[in-house]
């Protein structure tokens, strides 16, 4: 696994290594047993802090989604999600062919997230009758 910072993202970067992990786990690409990349390894690969990859480690710890084990390293110990990864991977593919026509079509990255964020809220149906009520919308 090799973790992206994104310093633009406003997010802290302890937080998008430990959204990163999630979404690993979520999707299959981590699994119970994995050795997550250790503190010296992210630090040379991502230009973050060490202080800010054992805080990420560490609150990964405490919600029980890893153990540190002395000498060996960074351990998953839990998983996240209950779909079948077969699944995940074949709504991914799917995922990436619509967001590759999103693009062709002119659509930026934070074009993507709002469309995808606005069909979220409307439970998933793609319903837009909430969406842009009350801001001047037409």
């Amino acid at each position: 696994m090799e973790f992206r910072i994104d310093r633009s993202s406003g997010l802290p970067a302890y937080l998008q290594l430990v959204r990163q992990v999630r979404e690993a786990l979520r999707l299959g690409w981590l699994r119970p047993g994995d050795r997550l990349p250790t503190v010296r390894d992210v630090v040379a690969t991502s230009g973050v802090n060490a202080n800010t990859v054992l805080k990420a480690y560490r609150e990964l710890e405490l919600s029980g989604l890893v153990e540190a084990r002395q000498g060996s390293g960074t351990f998953v110990k839990a998983g996240l999600g209950s779909t079948d990864p077969e699944v995940m991977a074949a709504l991914r593919a799917r995922l990436a062919v619509w967001v590759r026509e999103a693009r062709e079509a002119g659509l930026d990255t934070e074009d993507i997230d709002a469309l995808v964020r606005s069909v979220l809220a409307a439970g998933g149906d793609g319903d837009q009758t909430s969406v842009g009520e009350g801001v001047g919308v037409r």
